[in-house]
């Protein structure tokens, strides 16, 4: 008598899983905050809440694709210029690395600080005057 293996229909799928993707967080209080505070590279007054969309494991960021938008506590201030730079220049990693400031800490600092106007003045000054 011939013994039968009996395999689980999705063993050998060649198709990938199905992932859900997790809700991006929302946070307006903080977009305001963010909104409040000068260009973390101009100084200017007028800004935009601009998200950092490339990934850094270390800090616990991963990257995000072309259609979704990372965590609103990924965000730095940014004057409208700038933020069409930061996502005209095609990698932003290297351009952020040009302007000598690492984003993902400032905004960590600045989600961490989040409704404290002084404390996020002196994230964005030292972030402009580190060598």
């Amino acid at each position: 008598m011939a013994m039968q293996i009996r395999k689980h229909p999705e063993a050998f799928s060649i198709t990938a899983p199905k992932v859900s993707k997790k809700p991006r967080q929302h946070e307006e209080a903080h977009l305001r905050f963010i909104r409040s505070l000068p260009c973390v590279i101009t100084g200017s007054r007028h800004v935009e809440a601009a998200h950092i969309r490339y990934g850094n494991m270390q800090w616990g960021k991963r990257s995000t694709g072309m259609a979704e938008k990372p965590d609103d506590h990924w965000v730095v201030p940014l004057s409208p210029e700038m933020h069409r730079e930061q996502h005209d220049f095609g990698n932003e990693e290297l351009w952020w690395q040009a302007k000598g400031i690492d984003p993902i800490l400032v905004a960590m600092a600045l989600w961490r600080a989040t409704g404290d106007e002084q404390a996020g003045e002196n994230i964005i000054l030292h972030a402009r005057t580190r060598p």
